[in-house]
């Protein structure tokens, strides 16, 4: 399997973070700091997962998402939220535009394994 990951947040610490976690579970990683970099991105390196901030400026992450969406990729990436957007009507709004799960920043590490062991990307407690 293809364990590529685009991370796309508008700030640089969060990026390198998620790098750095998703490098030691065994995934190569690209990075975008805007939703608009973040589509050129996907159309250039097909990755399996996006993990997607909300709240970013040029675009943001929902409108980026409705735009992926809206595109037919194949394979389609698995697309995870991360905001810190917490109502239940922007999860649900998250949700029905097309991402496959929804995490709260800051990001915990194991949340995020666990929530790619649940969409079966990794496996629970286990290092590639």
């Amino acid at each position: 399997m293809n364990r590529h990951c685009l991370i796309v947040d508008d700030s640089a610490t969060v990026r390198h973070v998620l790098r750095n976690s998703l490098n030691n579970l065994g995934w190569s990683c690209s990075e975008a700091p805007t939703g608009v970099q973040a589509l050129e991105k996907i159309a250039a390196t097909s990755p399996t997962l996006v993990l997607l901030d909300w709240n970013m400026p040029v675009m943001d992450g929902l409108t980026c998402l409705k735009a992926m969406r809206a595109k037919t990729l194949l394979p389609r990436p698995i697309v995870i939220l991360c905001t810190s957007e917490s109502s239940i009507f922007k999860i649900r709004e998250a949700l029905e535009a097309g991402a496959d799960e929804y995490i709260m920043k800051p990001v915990d590490m194991d949340i995020l394994e666990g929530k790619l062991a649940q969409l079966g990307l990794v496996q629970t407690g286990c290092a590639a």
